[in-house]
């Protein structure tokens, strides 16, 4: 028989300040550190860390523009360790938090999955052409410290985000996906889940493609920098799309019914997050434009960019519909 689901107990007056949180938002804060000190530096003119004959190195101008705004998100991994534990964290309105919230989820995600598979990667010799492309870019030891950074941040984050979340919004998460009720928008759900599914193929297929080695589609000047590095971060373009379709799917057809609910939204949250968020910095990359023909994203490149970007947008609006339902009908039993 299925269990109706409690009604959300009321938020307390003010995020707790327990020692768990204290840790965590100091992990944040400090963890990003060291990007923003090398982004200042750069800023000032240092070259530390940047090998002579780098790209990075032939315009003072745009590098000290792109190292501005680049520090100004980092930044705002700090406000976001504030907000979720400071007493006024709870007074924001939830689209403010959560959209921020949403996006970090996205840059990060992928980094904490990637870095990692990738010194796997290499430690078994899978390194090869974009690592040495890395090296004339960068030292290796800037992605190391950066990286590392990047992984503490998205982890303490993400712990205060979870408990914040469960003191502010617990209620949307409870029960198990047999237990979802259909709502008002439910057929908008279906159609949406299966358009972000018949979407997902194209975008699915060449970054499948491409992380198992085919070159077709690919601009001759990346077709010849591939490596263990570029492998690894197709196969997880790939991961991050087949979740947030799946997790599309359990929520909007509620299937696997004894699944808790924080799983399909776990996954649509960090598939779709992760899916627009590279798919927009990438397609934003190529924007700027290479000055070499042969480094130019192809077409098929800018569909597999776009494509998942839809895809990604789509899972959201599904998700943020669920939880804007379910929000609605616990202020409906709490009244």
């Amino acid at each position: 028989m299925t269990q109706s689901i409690a009604p959300p107990a009321a938020p307390g007056p003010a995020v707790r300040a327990d020692r768990p949180r204290r840790v965590l938002r100091a992990v944040a804060v400090v963890s990003c550190v060291p990007y923003l000190a090398l982004k200042a530096a750069w800023i000032a003119g240092s070259h530390l860390g940047i090998p002579e004959g780098s790209p990075l190195l032939d315009d003072h101008l745009t590098m000290a523009v792109v190292n501005g705004l680049s520090m100004l998100l980092d930044s705002a991994v700090i406000v976001l360790a504030l907000v979720l534990t400071r007493p006024w964290g709870l007074r924001l309105p939830a689209w403010l938090l959560a959209f921020p919230v949403w996006v970090a989820t996205g840059l990060l995600a992928p980094i904490m999955a990637g870095f990692p598979a990738q010194l796997v990667a290499r430690a078994f010799g899978g390194g090869g052409g974009s690592s040495a492309d890395r090296e004339a870019f960068l030292h290796a030891w800037v992605f190391a410290v950066v990286y590392t950074g990047f992984i503490a941040q998205g982890l303490a984050l993400g712990g205060l985000f979870v408990l914040y979340a469960r003191d502010r919004w617990g209620h949307v998460w409870r029960g198990r996906v047999g237990d979802l009720p259909v709502g008002a928008l439910g057929p908008a759900h279906r159609v949406l889940a299966v358009a972000a599914a018949v979407l997902a193929l194209p975008p699915l297929t060449l970054h499948a493609l491409w992380a198992c080695g085919v070159s077709a589609g690919l601009g001759e000047g990346r077709a010849a920098d591939r490596g263990g590095d570029f492998h690894v971060l197709e196969a997880l373009y790939v991961v991050f799309l087949l979740a947030a379709v799946t997790g599309a799917v359990l929520m909007a057809f509620r299937r696997g019914r004894a699944l808790p609910v924080p799983v399909p939204l776990g996954l649509a949250w960090v598939g779709s997050s992760a899916v627009v968020c590279w798919g927009g910095w990438l397609s934003l990359a190529s924007v700027g434009g290479a000055a070499d023909l042969a480094d130019r994203p192809t077409p098929s490149m800018n569909l597999a960019y776009a494509g998942q970007m839809l895809v990604g947008l789509l899972v959201a609006a599904i998700g943020a519909y669920h939880l804007a339902e379910r929000s609605a009908a616990g202020a409906r039993r709490a009244v």
